[in-house]
């Protein structure tokens, strides 16, 4: 029987079968010949990798469990014992948990570079520094990195640009376009984009970061399932529609929060009055994603009666579904950061995060006018 699927079917197997000796020897010889072993490669999670490598142009990928374990991977492709990294102060929560808790263990230590700072390394450069991992754009507050600015400032000083793409997504933004050495993304937003997978990718510039790339994902055992690496293929397909329209209802409801009483502040790169709208409109073309933030009163009441009477965005504290949500930085994302650090980023009580989907956009508005009233 010729079978012919146009949708590569599911390889939910852990191992693959070898006729000879032969066989098993062209496996070693010759890379990515065959398959082995699951934990070392599979039809479905290298289909995502590659999808994911193309968008971004890159010279190689991987898939991973999850978005943490891709920054996990981006950083070890990099560093040892012994070596120091940059990390811009506006960064997810759960990235400097990794610095902080974990790397430090084995000798790698962080030095974290307020925003304004990030063009000016040359105070924060160690000779053991390595790298600086920044994002596209920040979490929570939504701040725009200028990325071949940053890319030329590190590398004049020999260092790696990692960037966090996950907000931008490649739709918006391909950061090894400009500069960058690797770009990773937190696969279980945008990319797979219905909130039914955890997944990651790290995709890199050069043929010989992408090798140590695969070899830390598979010593490591970060590989990604068969199962999730196919409905992240799958969600990846409509990516482009999706952004837009993220895009487009983020953009309205930014406006419509930019003119309410019971609003203090808005942030959102589309507003013109954002600091960083001209870089974010060059490098997204047009387009500034569906992630926003605004401040409520620093009142913990005022901001739980709003979460208890909206209707359309529930309190999930993730991001980039089909179907909008909101989170609360303060309490999820950066509950571990010290007041002070807190302070400093300006993640205070009153700040709501929102993740825009992609509903008939009246609709949303009217549900945040009704909560916010």
């Amino acid at each position: 029987m010729d079978i012919r699927p146009k949708i590569t079917p599911i390889y939910q197997t852990s191992v693959f079968k070898f006729q000879d000796l032969t066989e098993l020897e062209t496996y070693f010889q010759e890379p990515g010949s065959s398959y082995m072993y699951s934990r070392n490669g599979n039809p479905n999670s290298d289909e995502l990798a590659e999808a994911v490598n193309k968008l971004e142009g890159g010279a190689g990928a991987v898939a991973t469990g999850s978005g943490m374990a891709t920054i996990f991977a981006a950083l070890m492709a990099y560093c040892r014992a012994g070596d120091h990294v940059l990390c811009a102060a506006d960064i997810y929560g759960g990235s400097s948990a990794l610095l902080n808790a974990e790397l430090s263990r084995v000798g790698i230590t962080v030095t974290y570079v307020p925003f304004e700072q990030l063009y000016n390394l040359g105070q924060f450069v160690q000779p053991t520094t390595r790298l600086l991992l920044a994002e596209t754009i920040s979490n929570p507050l939504l701040r725009v990195a200028d990325l071949r600015r940053l890319a030329d400032e590190c590398h004049r000083h020999d260092l790696k640009l990692v960037v966090d793409n996950t907000f931008a997504s490649p739709i918006l933004t391909k950061p090894l376009d400009l500069g960058a050495d690797i770009t990773l993304h937190s696969v279980t937003k945008y990319i797979s984009g219905h909130s039914d997978v955890t997944a990651g990718v790290t995709v890199a510039a050069d043929a010989e970061t992408a090798a140590r790339l695969r070899q830390i994902t598979m010593i490591y055992g970060l590989t990604l399932s068969p199962m999730e690496s196919w409905l992240a293929v799958r969600g990846l397909k409509t990516l482009r529609l999706r952004v837009r329209e993220h895009s487009h209802n983020a953009l309205a409801i930014a406006k419509m929060l930019q003119q309410h009483p019971a609003v203090r502040a808005v942030y959102y790169p589309g507003l013109p009055q954002h600091e960083q709208h001209a870089v974010a409109s060059e490098q997204g073309h047009g387009l500034f994603g569906g992630m926003l933030s605004f401040k409520l009163d620093d009142d913990p009441e005022a901001v739980s009666d709003f979460m208890r009477r909206v209707k359309r965005f529930p309190f999930a504290p993730s991001l980039a579904g089909v179907d909008s949500s909101l989170s609360y930085p303060l309490g999820t994302s950066h509950r571990n950061l010290t007041p002070e650090q807190q302070e400093t980023l300006g993640i205070s009580v009153g700040l709501v995060r929102l993740s825009v989907g992609i509903e008939p956009v009246e609709e949303l508005i009217a549900d945040l006018e009704q909560a916010l009233s």
